[in-house]
């Protein structure tokens, strides 16, 4: 099948005409970083979505228009939103594979429409509370996976940039914990804080921690 160049609800269509009522979008945001945590986003989209134009994986979209869409996503009582979170601690105890399925089923338990189908960027993820789909780049097939991507993406981001209050000499607000080269420099000058990665190479090669 080729793919399609913008999102669209086929494939929730295809869930819908196979028996399932509420059929939900899940992605994840933060598994590359060297800090912070991982984020999914899960929603569910009314069958004959309109009103929200430009709707896309959170990738190819704006900063503002993310925001735009993600204040529209919860302002609107036909879509129903969650987002899950896994920890720095949960994604150094569990690993960077394992950690994202858990904020996907925490997004997915925090809906306040339980639903009976997901669909599911990316690859298969254990531990999912309802049937599933994997969609190979998802974010930009299905609408329901893009407002999942771009509510756990601006969650996500408004994340680091608090947390750059707290820590603001590694830069979180500008690159979101991702081992650019300013951050790099920056953790070669201060070592790790909490909020960084012990389980990840570049982080663990540090030998200098902040002073308590």
């Amino acid at each position: 099948m080729a793919e399609r160049s913008h999102p669209d609800m086929s494939f929730e269509t295809e869930a819908r005409a196979s028996g399932f009522l509420h059929v939900a979008g899940v992605d994840e945001a933060g598994r590359g970083p060297l800090a912070g945590p991982v984020v999914a986003g899960a929603a569910i989209l009314p069958e004959h979505l309109e009103g929200l134009p430009g709707l896309n994986d959170s990738k190819q979209l704006t900063a503002a228009k993310r925001e735009a869409l993600f204040a529209a996503l919860l302002e609107r009582a036909d879509v129903h939103c969650s987002v899950g979170i896994a920890s720095t601690e949960e994604i150094d105890r569990l690993n960077i594979l394992r950690a994202p399925h858990l904020a996907m089923a925490r997004a997915v338990e925090g809906l306040s429409l339980r639903p009976d189908f997901c669909l599911v960027d990316g690859l298969p993820v254990k531990g999912l509370p309802v049937p599933h789909r994997a969609i190979v780049k998802g974010d930009g097939r299905s609408l329901s996976i893009a407002a999942a991507s771009v509510l756990a993406k601006v969650t996500r981001d408004r994340m680091m940039t608090e947390a750059d209050a707290e820590f603001p000499q590694y830069g979180f607000a500008k690159h979101k914990g991702y081992g650019t080269k300013v951050h790099m420099e920056a953790l070669r000058k201060h070592g790790p804080c909490p909020l960084h990665r012990r389980s990840f190479a570049p982080v663990s090669q540090m030998e200098l921690s902040l002073p308590e």
